[in-house]
């Protein structure tokens, strides 16, 4: 398990942009897989999906890492931010372009 959590704590540390899904960024596996990528993909910044669907263990720790049982799960410059609800939220009070501007920043 801790071997998991480490894989977790590197893709999470490596990735600007992290989404764990259900599906890949080619072949999403449901709808709001599809609507997180969409709202990346306006953005312009690169972002990496991992598809967690296949694996039950990993979903399980990220659950429990999150406390959110829900997916996708997304990480912005290691910080976890829910899903495409919350970010619909951040978007329309205008605080999505500044995290990502910090995130990407050079």
């Amino acid at each position: 398990m801790q071997h998991i959590v480490d894989e977790i704590k590197r893709e999470i540390s490596e990735n600007k942009i992290l989404i764990y899904a259900k599906g890949t960024k080619e072949q999403p596996k449901c709808g709001f897989t599809v609507e997180t990528i969409r709202f990346f993909e306006k953005y312009g910044h690169p972002f990496t999906v991992i598809d967690v669907l296949e694996n039950m263990e990993k979903r399980q720790i990220l659950n429990q890492m999150t406390d959110w049982q829900t997916l996708p799960k997304v990480f912005i410059n290691g910080e976890f931010y829910g899903d495409t609800d919350i970010l619909d939220e951040m978007e329309a009070k205008g605080e999505v372009e500044p995290l990502l501007k910090t995130a990407f920043k050079p």
